[in-house]
């Protein structure tokens, strides 16, 4: 069981504009870098009707959005299990019922790889602000990241320890039943 430990970095912003701004600046550093391939993010904005939905999203397609066709990765994990009825474009995140258990499997991964009062935390978070960006990045990227979010009225980063290995693995097995 190889643990990988990403930090994961949750910046709050007025609109989702300004999010998808840093959004494009995280995804350039990235491309920069040649790590396109290393990084998770969804830029998050609240609705008038008080609900979450995720408006963009880059999944690494080497781990489990890629392997499975779902685009479902950490950082979209980690979004449904801090507003679980979150919703993507049009509908939610769990339109199919394979979809669902990938993304449950997804979200649970990511929930277990941080404390309980590190999501709270950075739930709480996301609510001061009418749109967010949340990043799981690899951990010697995370100076990096937390600068190129220029516009983020706040910036909360923790640590989040996975096993991508045991998340494709159950995800395979989620998209089976």
């Amino acid at each position: 069981m190889a643990i990988d430990t990403f930090m994961v970095f949750v910046a709050v912003y007025p609109d989702a504009a300004a999010a998808e701004a840093d959004y494009e600046l995280v995804k350039d550093l990235h491309t920069e870098a040649r790590l396109i391939d290393a990084y998770d993010a969804a830029v998050v904005e609240r609705r008038a009707d008080g609900k979450v939905k995720i408006v963009k999203k880059h999944e690494t397609p080497t781990r489990v959005g890629g392997v499975l066709g779902g685009g479902v990765g950490l950082a979209t994990g980690l979004v449904v299990a801090l507003f679980p009825f979150a919703a993507i474009g049009g509908g939610l995140l769990a339109a199919t019922a394979a979809g669902g258990a990938v993304l449950g499997s997804v979200a649970g991964h990511a929930a277990a790889g941080m404390s309980r009062k590190d999501l709270k935390e950075l739930g709480e978070h996301l609510d001061e602000g009418q749109a967010g960006l949340v990043v799981v990045a690899v951990s010697d990227m995370g100076a990096k990241v937390e600068r190129a979010m220029k516009r983020a009225a706040k910036v909360e980063s923790r640590r989040l320890e996975a096993d991508t290995a045991a998340i494709e693995q159950d995800a395979k097995n989620a998209s089976a039943e």
